[in-house]
């Protein structure tokens, strides 16, 4: 089944992300040569390296906003909500080594790539408490804080190859609930 322009143009995006992340100082020529374009293509899709990330961000803020909105945090009972956010942000792992390496947070302006993220894991770590399914003696932002810390550690982890790909969500939502202890 051919992709349509949405998707190619997706999926242009998250190699382009991968591509940088892998090689930090490649020109818009290297970029195009390892993700399989030519010059010609990376150019009309974006005209200089500064645009092309700009672009990125636009592109991965807007998707691991729509992967946490999909968790459905203010409906489904806590557990699925966690468990379907960690596998949502998962999917998306190229597009978060991406914002890992390349966003640079201004406090003066915006301390995250986009602030509703805060205020949805939050509330949501709040209702979960509220329900007695998360711990109450820690506030529900330092919950944000830790479940977002952990997926960020694994996420860098497995893609300098040192845990694997296989369970990683399973790994992220054991850490988060049950910590390392026995």
């Amino acid at each position: 089944m051919p992709l349509d322009a949405t998707q190619e143009e997706h999926q242009t995006l998250v190699a382009l992300a991968q591509a940088l992340v892998d090689l930090p100082r490649a020109n818009l020529q290297e970029l195009a040569k390892a993700i399989g374009i030519s010059k010609a293509t990376l150019y009309r899709f974006c005209r200089t390296r500064e645009q092309l990330i700009e672009r990125l961000l636009a592109h991965a803020t807007k998707t691991i906003g729509e992967a946490i909105q999909a968790a459905e945090l203010d409906t489904a009972p806590p557990l699925e909500a966690l468990k379907r956010m960690t596998v949502n942000n998962l999917e998306h792992r190229e597009l978060t080594a991406f914002l890992i390496h390349y966003w640079k947070p201004d406090p003066m302006s915006n301390p995250c790539p986009d602030a509703s993220w805060d205020v949805a894991l939050d509330a949501f770590f709040l209702r979960g408490q509220q329900q007695g399914v998360f711990r109450i003696d820690i506030p529900a932002p330092a919950l944000t804080e830790i479940w977002v810390s952990i997926l960020l550690g694994l996420v860098e982890a497995e893609r300098r190859g040192r845990i694997a790909r296989a369970g990683l969500a399973a790994v992220v939502e054991r850490a988060f609930l049950h910590g390392a202890a026995l």
